[in-house]
């Protein structure tokens, strides 16, 4: 009998290959762990979107704060540094790829992930978000 070891048990899926879905998740994971104004996030946003840093910042934002203002399930998060993701992390993910392309399967996903079954306003903000990026050439893929 093997034994996985712990992180893989806890973080049991890789690192997405797609770079604009990587500089997602760590501004994902800084703002949940760190709150709305957190600078790493933002100067990772400055980094890659230049001048137009503020409306995917802004939109990240929201998103986040939809995301905690509206779930009801806990939504687990990794730290940083870590090189694998939480099935909630790919789910975020999985949901910004999807929302424009297969909007009703990111609809289900998301009401999956929080809880609830009114998540059109969260859906709105993942939209925008999902936009901003591909807008600047930064198109999120699952």
């Amino acid at each position: 009998m093997t034994i996985a070891p712990a992180s893989a048990q806890i973080l049991p899926l890789p690192m997405s290959a797609c770079p604009n879905a990587r500089l997602a998740l760590f501004a994902i994971r800084r703002i949940g762990a760190h709150g709305l104004g957190d600078a790493h996030a933002a100067h990772a946003l400055l980094n890659a979107f230049g001048e137009g840093f503020r409306r995917p910042l802004v939109l990240m934002r929201a998103l986040m704060a939809d995301i905690a203002g509206t779930a009801v399930n806990p939504i687990s998060i990794a730290p940083c540094c870590c090189n694998r993701m939480t099935t909630a992390e790919d789910a975020v993910l999985t949901i910004l790829a999807r929302v424009e392309t297969t909007p009703d399967t990111a609809r289900l996903l998301l009401a999956d992930l929080l809880g609830v079954r009114r998540i059109d306003g969260v859906l709105a903000s993942a939209a925008a978000l999902a936009a901003a990026f591909a807008d600047s050439g930064r198109p999120i893929s699952g």
